[in-house]
């Protein structure tokens, strides 16, 4: 018996669009039905997932960058029937975060690689979409993480099957920061990606895919 495509909500990192999951949207089409949800036209997590929610299916998975991970977190506190599974990359437990620059550079800045070619590969996509999204967009995502509240109920909401990511060398979320995410959610698989910063499905594409297959199976 074929099972249907499961309906996956991809959501992005600040200053970030589509382009950040571009390999995934492609590469899991025969697995899943992926679309890219936009985050840049409210000012909190609670109305970028009110939003979210308004526009998906009504039942799906969800996995999101930072940002976008503490709106699938959201999501899920506010409709915990809709979603069927929850991977998080970048994403922490904690409330600290430290204000950023709205360029590229700033970005990679704060995701420096082993390997110097990868830099030099990513460079250009990360600047152009910080560039598409705008300063105005990025210091409004900006307040929203700065000013979101407590997400501890969001997170205790969480009873589906369940990824945390990070990449090793990730500056905005530490490997620590992701691991005690994931031991607050039961159940949760972690996974650390080596030689890769902030931005995980642009920088490894082929290992989140990977990982993104058997998370959705």
């Amino acid at each position: 018996m074929t099972r249907s495509p499961i309906p996956l909500v991809l959501l992005p990192a600040m200053g970030c669009d589509g382009r950040l999951w571009a390999r995934q949207i492609m590469d899991l089409a025969a697995l899943a039905e992926p679309e890219f949800h936009d985050l840049s036209q409210d000012d909190t997590l609670s109305a970028m997932a009110a939003r979210v929610l308004a526009k998906a299916p009504p039942r799906f998975a969800v996995s999101g960058v930072s940002l976008g991970g503490y709106v699938a977190m959201e999501m899920v506190r506010q409709a915990p029937d809709r979603v069927l599974r929850v991977a998080l990359f970048g994403t922490r437990a904690s409330m600290t975060m430290r204000p950023r620059t709205v360029d590229g550079q700033g970005l990679l800045a704060t995701a420096p690689h082993a390997d110097p070619r990868l830099t030099a590969i990513v460079a250009g996509p990360v600047q152009a979409m910080a560039d598409r999204v705008g300063k105005p967009v990025f210091e409004r995502q900006q307040r929203a993480l700065l000013e979101r509240p407590d997400i501890s109920d969001a997170i205790a909401a969480i009873h589906v099957p369940t990824l945390v990511a990070v990449g090793d060398r990730d500056r905005i979320c530490t490997p620590d920061d992701a691991r005690a995410l994931a031991t607050l959610i039961e159940g949760a698989r972690f996974h650390e990606l080596r030689g890769c910063g902030h931005l995980a499905p642009l920088e490894r594409p082929g290992e989140v895919t990977a990982l993104l297959r058997n998370w959705l199976r």
